[in-house]
């Protein structure tokens, strides 16, 4: 039975291969960056209830609308009126499903005029 070598040149660049892989696997996309007149907001769950802080640091007025999708099949998703913040504005929208929650986000649209 004959025995196969290996050069190391050869085993160095396999070995950089399976050492890379999982790195560049890992490695998160860069998020994209928010346009110039999105206000800042966070959402927050409280039972059956939904509240998104909004805060509006740019020149521009920013249109925001309160998303909640319900749970349960029956209970109906909530989508808020749009509401103007106005530049250093803030804004606290809130609504509910009758049970459980399962998604909260906030949409938002420039008031161009």
């Amino acid at each position: 039975m004959r025995m196969i070598r290996c050069s190391s040149p050869l085993l160095a660049a396999v070995t950089l291969v399976l050492w890379a892989t999982p790195q560049a696997l890992s490695q998160e996309p860069e998020p994209e960056p928010r346009p110039p007149y999105q206000a800042n907001c966070r959402t927050e769950i409280n039972g059956s209830y939904a509240t998104a802080h909004c805060h509006n640091p740019y020149p521009i007025t920013d249109r925001v609308r309160l998303h909640i999708e319900c749970e349960r099949w029956w209970d109906v998703d909530v989508d808020s009126a749009p509401t103007g913040i106005d530049p250093a504005g803030s804004v606290t929208l809130t609504d509910r499903c009758w049970k459980e929650i399962r998604a909260v986000w906030v949409s938002h649209q420039p008031l161009v005029s």
